[in-house]
């Protein structure tokens, strides 16, 4: 492959112009070898285009690109990319995997179970109340924390955790054995997971959307939780059943969840989560993609297409992630 075979570049991105056009300049400044180009431009190239960067590309952009040889999304799902019936079965399709976005996710982790632990929650309420009480504090090393996932956001929030203190056990869906994690129980599997719930002070989950992970925390997840544990969602909204979480909420048995990803996005008006007063509701920014090193990680993933070297943070289709 020579580099005339991959100097063409499209992005495609369904983001508002305020956004498109600093990824735009982002992506051209770390690359600037490639030649882009845009899905409206009049004169883009189709039949020559080696490589999409995509960004909730519109169903069928990436229909009718003959040479296409990567797909490179920007966002760290791909749930929405994989139903795109019209996304070319062959051509590699690679997530975004950047070590800012993770470290962002794991300083959002450790606040949340932080905040968990020493119940500053319950203080913000109290505020809010004008209530003055004080609780019972308990150390980190009493708090046990089930991160759920364990690919690159999963270990750094686990590796964080376990610098602040917390017991820490890790969990992934597949069957495989589980990469060990310094410091941190792992484990693999439906059965291992069941075995973990009933411990679990609070869980964290940071598992890829899948036919199988799609609402597994639901009324049977939360039952198996021990009173008054609770639920910190950073992955996706629909890893959630609303309504059984918001019933494990209302009876007590859990004792707060902080969102930050929902089934619908915008969360609309009249959510219950909104005024619920065991939910804390983040607007789906526990790690923001960085334009500037999102842009580098991309670059390199180019170079690599370009100079026939192995590409980066493929996704295995089955697995879908």
């Amino acid at each position: 492959m020579n580099r005339s075979d991959t100097s063409n570049v499209l992005f495609s991105a369904r983001l508002a112009a305020t956004e498109r056009e600093p990824w735009r300049q982002a992506l051209r400044e770390a690359a600037p070898e490639f030649k882009w180009w845009c899905v409206d431009d009049a004169d883009l190239p189709r039949l020559s285009i080696a490589a999409a960067v995509v960004a909730n590309p519109a169903p069928g952009a990436l229909a009718g690109l003959p040479q296409l040889r990567l797909v490179q999304s920007l966002w760290a799902g791909v749930e929405k990319l994989l139903a795109d019936s019209t996304l070319p079965p062959d051509v590699p399709l690679a997530r975004m995997v950047d070590p800012v976005m993770s470290r962002a996710m794991a300083e959002t982790a450790a606040w949340a179970v932080l905040a968990l632990q020493r119940g500053f929650f319950t203080y913000a309420s109290q505020q809010r109340a004008g209530e003055w009480r004080q609780h019972a504090q308990r150390r980190a090393g009493e708090i046990r924390v089930l991160v759920l996932g364990l690919g690159e956001m999963g270990r750094a929030v686990a590796t964080r955790l376990l610098t602040q203190g917390y017991r820490v056990d890790a969990w992934r869906s597949g069957v495989a054995p589980a990469p060990a994690l310094s410091g941190a129980a792992v484990y693999a599997g439906a059965d291992a997971l069941a075995g973990l719930l009933p411990a679990a002070d609070v869980v964290v989950n940071l598992l890829p959307l899948t036919p199988a992970t799609r609402g597994l925390l639901g009324a049977d997840f939360f039952a198996a939780l021990p009173a008054g544990a609770s639920v910190v969602n950073l992955a996706r909204g629909a890893h959630v059943v609303d309504v059984d979480l918001l019933a494990a909420l209302d009876r007590g048995h859990l004792q707060h969840a902080v969102l930050d990803v929902f089934n619908l996005e915008p969360l609309p008006a009249d959510h219950p989560y909104w005024r619920h007063p065991r939910v804390t509701v983040l607007p789906h920014v526990a790690a923001l993609t960085d334009a500037r090193s999102a842009a580098a990680v991309v670059a390199a993933n180019l170079r690599a297409l370009r100079d026939g070297l192995p590409l980066a943070h493929l996704v295995d289709r089955r697995r879908g992630y």
